[in-house]
């Protein structure tokens, strides 16, 4: 491996985080009101959720990147010298970004093209995304790169609250019956991002600040007595986010940073406003 390529989709969120790697972004679109928005170019999420805020009838959608899109972007890592390309995406369970991603990659010769199924969204994708150049900084070869991302996606988990399940329901992440049922009932449910990567609802809650308290509670269970990075994804709720990183210092003194970072507009308009989630990864030994 004499040069690395790193890609990701628009789904990590990797534009709100701060990185000296070189990353190209796959971007998908944003539909709403009769719009159409390039995530974070044409649509940041601070003006996205205050759209959402201001306008409760809206109902976005999202679009993924096409495998043309795609392909272009492989050939332009190989024509800048790349033999190997790493492309991180959000779960296959998700989107299709990982189905296109590998039909684009059986379209390109002369380059070693890895399609890697994050089984996450969000800030775990950008880890990813950071020990992959860290790996290639360090000397390792692909293989052991690619096991080292293996590492990262079969020990980090991700439990999470919503204000609304309405964007989860229109957008297919939930299924309707389920959805429906919740909703006659005013329940703010548990979530979880489950080992296939699939968004599945494991506890009904009534009201989302129990929601929320439910959820660290998973958290504070789950990783006692464990080393973890932990880490909060949130859609423009930075007070929840405090009280989160309060909660859990209360419990665990010897955490001494929590960081929280933002959930892109196309992440988003499936978890609607003010959701928000608490996750960790585990450290290896």
């Amino acid at each position: 491996m004499k040069k690395l390529g790193v890609m990701v989709c628009t789904n990590a969120s990797i534009d709100y985080i701060k990185h000296d790697y070189q990353v190209g972004i796959i971007r998908s679109t944003v539909l709403m009101g009769g719009k159409e928005y390039i995530d974070y170019e044409e649509l940041p999420a601070e003006k996205f959720y205050q759209m959402l805020e201001e306008d409760s009838s809206l109902l976005p959608r999202t679009s993924m990147a096409s495998t043309g899109t795609m392909l272009e972007y492989y050939e332009k890592l190989k024509d800048e010298g790349c033999d190997t390309i790493i492309f991180v995406t959000i779960s296959s369970k998700m989107s299709g970004t990982y189905e296109n991603a590998l039909l684009a990659a059986k379209m390109i010769e002369g380059v070693d093209i890895r399609v890697f199924d994050s089984k996450s969204v969000g800030y775990v994708e950008c880890k990813m995304v950071f020990a992959a150049w860290e790996g290639f900084n360090a000397g390792k070869t692909i293989d052991e790169i690619i096991t080292d991302l293996e590492y990262i996606r079969d020990n980090h988990k991700m439990y999470f609250a919503v204000k609304d399940l309405k964007f989860l329901i229109k957008n297919g992440r939930l299924s309707n019956a389920a959805g429906f049922i919740a909703n006659a009932l005013k329940i703010k449910p548990l979530l979880e991002i489950n080992k296939e990567g699939a968004v599945v609802s494991i506890e009904k809650i009534r009201t989302f600040k129990k929601a929320v308290d439910r959820v660290i509670q998973k958290y504070l269970d789950e990783t006692e007595g464990k080393d973890v990075e932990t880490f909060i994804i949130h859609a423009a709720n930075p007070e929840t986010a405090e009280y989160m990183k309060t909660k859990v210092k209360e419990q665990r003194p010897d955490i001494k940073e929590i960081k929280d970072y933002l959930l892109t507009p196309a992440v988003g308009a499936h978890g609607g406003p003010g959701a928000i989630t608490l996750g960790y990864i585990l450290n290896k030994k």
